[in-house]
């Protein structure tokens, strides 16, 4: 496979795996539990290596930023719907 060129081919190669998965029987809330412990370990990966475990700290920061990206996906969402922060029309 070759490196993505972006962040967001990055993105829709996950997906598109995520949708195989769909495809082929798992159901959503499997694959979206999947994603997210991969991403928990790939992350706890890259702060402390194969060998270590984050401290609660270390765990609390990475809650931070991935509440910070669901934050920025939900803008963007919201945004194309024509809604506010609220969900209302814009």
């Amino acid at each position: 496979m070759e490196a993505p060129k972006s962040q967001q081919e990055a993105i829709s190669a996950f997906i598109d795996l995520a949708n195989e998965m769909k495809d082929n029987g798992a159901s959503i809330e499997f694959v979206s539990t999947a994603l997210m412990r991969a991403c928990a370990v790939y992350s706890t990966y890259v702060v402390v290596g194969n060998q270590g475990a984050l401290k609660q700290s270390g765990v609390e920061k990475l809650s931070e930023l991935f509440a910070q990206e669901l934050d920025v996906v939900q803008k963007s969402k919201l945004s194309d719907a024509g809604l506010d922060s609220e969900g209302n029309p814009a």
